[in-house]
């Protein structure tokens, strides 16, 4: 199996949502990109909040916290759209939540996830081999990926275990 490192950590580069933000904004600036005032606020709460944050909570956080620009739905799904094709944030689809990437210095890319179905943490499982894996044997059998998602639900260990978060 390949590699496994660092970024199977949940925690891992976004346990501080602020400095979570900084290095997205480093990563734009390098790019060319534009990290608005309403994206960086969407980015921060999706960070802050730990655990898979859904739209709509996610649009009700924007009014209720008083954030940059209009909090009409559109103005947010915008940002949510530039944050995910740039590859800030993961959208899981199983949930229909997005939550902040474990390396936002890199392009969009797919990863597995693991998904606690009790305690709703999920884990970016950043694993080369089940990517690639996964790509090779679709083009084995003629089909040419164009995306890939996958999400293991189950129970975390701490859930397992009975300990708290």
């Amino acid at each position: 199996m390949g590699q496994i490192n660092a970024c199977t950590d949940p925690h891992h580069h976004v346990d501080d949502a602020a400095g979570f933000v900084r290095a997205v904004e480093r990563a734009c600036n390098e790019r060319g990109l534009r990290l608005t005032p309403i994206r960086g606020h969407v980015l921060g709460l999706i960070a802050k909040a730990g655990k898979p944050l859904k739209a709509y909570d996610l649009l009700d956080q924007v009014r209720d916290g008083g954030g940059p620009g209009a909090a009409a739905p559109p103005t947010v799904y915008r940002a949510l759209d530039f944050l995910l094709a740039n590859g800030f944030i993961h959208k899981l689809q199983s949930v229909n939540a997005f939550v902040a990437c474990h390396h936002p210095s890199t392009a969009q890319h797919s990863v597995p996830f693991l998904i606690c179905d009790q305690c709703h943490s999920a884990v970016e499982l950043e694993d080369e081999a089940v990517v690639a894996s996964l790509d090779a044997r679709a083009r084995t059998l003629g089909f040419m990926p164009q995306a890939q998602t996958l999400e293991v639900h189950g129970l975390c260990a701490q859930c397992v275990n009975g300990g708290a978060h």
